[in-house]
């Protein structure tokens, strides 16, 4: 094998990789874990990520990442429901929810923890009190030590399960039945031998971590950031003559921010394939982006439970602006009304797809929902859009009540759940209004019981205490009554409008 991978002054030969993987994969399957059981990951992106991803592959276990950003009770969940018997940790992450997590779990379960390294404190403010391993606990380089290099490869490997928003609010496991061949994501030579590859998206994410998988797959490079900035972002597609890279449009915005003579001061002429997806784009923005780095600017459409199933070049942009590109090659997209019918070309529907090159998945645990998002053998992601006359699609809206802020999925449900349990509110919405830099960021409309004002700082704080970080709202509406169909349902339509008409987009 000839790639590698590399965060900061760390690197390491896939061969490396490997080796250190087939010690990972002896211990796990020492420990009991059979073909197809998952094992857990609560990391942020480094090489002990990419090592327990190759360790399951080896020996057939299902690699399950958890969202580090997660609530304790939330990264519990995941390790119930996953039915995960084994975690990898970075240290800081075990020291801050460990003990509450432990608390939440039905089964014993094995923690071993990668302390966190001196590249990962500083950017994200990690004390390094909070980082060596204590009395009791477990190294995952020396358990691993400990056994002979695991050699009996599994020849049908599984793929990742990732937890996605599930309609009820709970994340839900899409497990699949077999690993997604490279050759299906492997649109425009989006995977080349040898490929340098920059990632900064977090893994536990299903687009970032199939990217870095499909590098794998290749024997590419692989260049992992600790964490994203704009301008070292540029200063590393330089020193690393980056060729290929994953990129979610807050990313965009923040460098087209950077004043021109540092923004162009770096040599980006290497990009070959720069790909985005999981969040809309705002179209002035891919238009300078296009106009900076060249066309070779890529966007897919899809989700973790179908694949790719559209792919647009820059040019298809140019020629088709807001489209997010044709069908690839053996997808299946097509537009039905609420009763079913499919609609021509221009008419506005819920879109279903599939690819039928993809192998079939089901949710952990939660079959019925599996089979709910089908119809005549068609999946739906709940967007809304239409088709054009030459087969392209569009994005207009989202069926399901479920927002994307910078690449992350927030379900509204999810949010309003706490703060209808706060004592001075009578009802709230949650909804996604425009953001420069996310994509949209999360308000609350909130309706107070009479005779009450309530202060946006006091629940931004009570907020803190119910969610994670990402899902408090940024914004909070005051507002006597919220707006409300005759069945008393609440029209968030009529709360969203205002702020998306002048926004060029929809979502």
């Amino acid at each position: 094998m000839e790639g590698s991978v590399t965060i900061a002054d760390r690197y390491m030969t896939n061969d490396e990789v490997m080796a250190y993987a087939r010690k990972v994969a002896a211990g796990l399957k020492d420990a009991g874990v059979e073909y197809s059981e998952a094992i857990n990951t609560l990391m942020r992106n480094d090489i002990e990520f990419v090592v327990c991803m190759a360790a399951a592959k080896l020996m057939g276990a299902v690699a399950t990442p958890v969202n580090w950003h997660f609530s304790a009770e939330e990264i519990a969940y995941i390790i119930n429901d996953s039915g995960s018997r084994v975690l990898v940790a970075h240290s800081d992450l075990w020291h801050r929810h460990g003990p509450a997590v432990s608390k939440l779990l039905d089964r014993d379960v094995l923690v071993l923890l990668v302390e966190t390294p001196d590249y990962l404190r500083a950017p994200y403010s990690v004390a390094d009190e909070n980082c060596p391993l204590k009395d009791g606990e477990t190294s995952l380089e020396d358990w691993s030590n400990g056994f002979a290099p695991f050699q009996d490869d599994v020849e049908v490997k599984p793929t990742a399960m990732v937890y996605t928003s599930g309609t009820t609010g709970r994340p839900k496991g899409v497990k699949r039945k077999a690993a997604v061949s490279v050759a299906l994501k492997n649109h425009h030579n989006a995977y080349i031998h040898g490929m340098r590859c920059l990632l900064a998206a977090p893994m536990y994410h299903s687009a970032p971590l199939s990217t870095a998988d499909g590098v794998w797959a290749v024997d590419g490079h692989l260049v992992l950031v600790t964490r994203f900035e704009p301008e070292t972002y540029l200063a590393m597609i330089e020193k690393y003559k980056i060729t290929h890279t994953f990129m979610v449009p807050t990313m965009f915005v923040r460098l087209l921010k950077l004043p021109d003579e540092v923004r162009l001061k770096y040599d980006v002429s290497t990009l070959e394939h720069v790909i985005h997806g999981g969040a809309p784009c705002a179209r002035d923005i891919k238009l300078q982006m296009i106009d900076w780095i060249g066309p070779v600017l890529f966007e897919l459409y899809g989700g973790t439970e179908t694949g790719i199933v559209t792919y647009a070049t820059s040019q298809d942009f140019l020629d088709h602006p807001g489209s997010v590109g044709p069908p690839v090659e053996g997808a299946i997209v097509k537009i039905f009304d609420d009763d079913g019918n499919e609609l021509p070309a221009g008419e506005v529907g819920e879109i279903y797809c599939r690819h039928p090159g993809y192998p079939d998945f089901t949710y952990q645990n939660r079959h019925q929902d599996r089979l709910d998002m089908e119809r005549h053998g068609l999946l739906s992601l709940g967007d809304v859009g239409y088709l054009d006359e030459d087969g392209y699609l569009y994005i207009t809206d989202r069926k399901r009540d479920m927002i994307i802020s910078g690449g992350s999925n927030i379900y509204c449900t999810m949010v309003e759940a706490p703060f209808l349990e706060h004592p001075q509110i009578m009802d709230c919405a949650a909804f996604g209004i425009p953001h420069d830099e996310l994509g949209e960021s999360l308000a609350l409309a909130v309706e107070a019981r009479p005779g009450v004002t309530l202060d946006p700082a006091d629940l931004t704080a009570f907020g803190k205490t119910k969610l994670s970080g990402f899902m408090v709202p940024g914004t909070f509406i005051f507002m006597d009554e919220l707006p409300r169909d005759p069945s008393g349902k609440i029209y968030k339509r009529k709360l969203r409008d205002p702020y998306w008409s002048d926004a060029n987009r929809q979502i």
